[in-house]
């Protein structure tokens, strides 16, 4: 039997969880982004653009700050500080997550889209959003997929138009055990080195080369002491929108829901901005002059079974390739 006392209990937690979630939904938060990319970029102006609809949605409830130009550290050491809620939204490269969360492996491997289309259907769709999930696992959620273009070789000696091209290369690497697999199964010295040290490498002959995508090419200036730009188009490795579990369970169930939706909108906003920023840096380089050659993809494909037999090396993983491969 039920007792008085037991019954102004329970009428009193509840009174406490309806207030608790009263100021959950009513709190005024400042969430704290980080990304690497200068004012202006892409996926800067994506993040500004969440923060708008948030703020509007949540009647100015909620907000975002974004740190650009790497104010608050370089990837790899944002990844920890968004994970122990110290950073609460992250615009990341696949390729720091490689090693933590396996399954981030297979968009980063080379030729797995057979173009941007490919790419964003794939990523849009459940691949993209079963791939999300695997970040809660991790201390983070998920958000969503952002585009980093085709990545492409470049250097200072001669066009590329097959792997022999690159033989005894050297070439600048991400920190990534993939990307020096893939440059070293074309026959050229892959070498890891921070972004911001290859324009001077370039210049001194310490590298002969680099791969990247076009705005990262004309942004760096990279063309003008690189002018050969091969479009092998080997990566279109997306990035993703990460938030830390820990201030993302701050949030009500609503304003959880408020921050996906708001996330899920802005990838329309980057890529349109993207495609625009990726015709006008084409466009400048080759004012800048720029060499720019097409490639027969077929042979720099067929090269790469080495890189997938060691990165794709478990069942689930296998299935995930071939998902990929088939999405029409």
């Amino acid at each position: 039997m039920i007792t008085r006392r037991l019954l102004g209990a329970f009428a009193g937690a509840t009174l406490l969880a309806m207030a608790a979630a009263g100021h959950a939904h009513a709190q005024n938060v400042t969430l704290r982004s980080t990304d690497i990319h200068p004012d202006g970029y892409p996926t800067i102006e994506a993040v500004k653009y969440m923060g708008q609809l948030l703020e509007q949605r949540s009647n100015g409830r909620i907000k975002i700050n974004v740190f650009h130009s790497a104010q608050l550290g370089q990837e790899k050491d944002t990844i920890d500080q968004t994970r122990f809620g110290v950073i609460d939204m992250n615009r990341i490269n696949m390729a720091p997550f490689n090693n933590l969360i396996p399954a981030t492996n297979v968009p980063s491997l080379p030729f797995i889209f057979r173009s941007v289309d490919h790419m964003r259907k794939v990523m849009d769709g459940p691949i993209g959003d079963n791939l999300l999930k695997e970040f809660e696992k991790h201390d983070l959620i998920g958000l969503a997929f952002y585009d980093s273009g085709s990545r492409s070789f470049y250097n200072s000696k001669r066009a590329i138009n097959a792997p022999a091209d690159m033989k005894g290369m050297k070439i600048r690497v991400q920190q990534s055990d993939m990307f020096v697999a893939l440059v070293s199964a074309l026959g050229a010295n892959a070498t890891p080195m921070p972004f911001g040290e290859v324009y001077s490498a370039l210049q001194t002959g310490v590298i002969d080369g680099a791969e990247n995508n076009w705005p990262s090419y004309e942004s760096t200036r990279h063309f003008e002491v690189s002018k050969f730009y091969s479009q092998t188009e080997h990566s279109l490795s997306p990035e993703v929108l990460v938030m830390s579990k820990r201030s993302f369970d701050k949030f009500n169930a609503a304003d959880k829901e408020l921050v996906r939706a708001a996330a899920k909108e802005s990838v329309a906003k980057m890529r349109e901005l993207w495609d625009a920023r990726e015709k006008d840096s084409e466009a400048k380089v080759k004012a800048g002059g720029a060499q720019i050659n097409k490639v027969e993809k077929q042979p720099f494909i067929d090269a790469m079974k080495p890189v997938y037999d060691r990165f794709v090396t478990d069942a689930k993983l296998k299935e995930m390739v071939a998902a990929i491969q088939a999405v029409k």
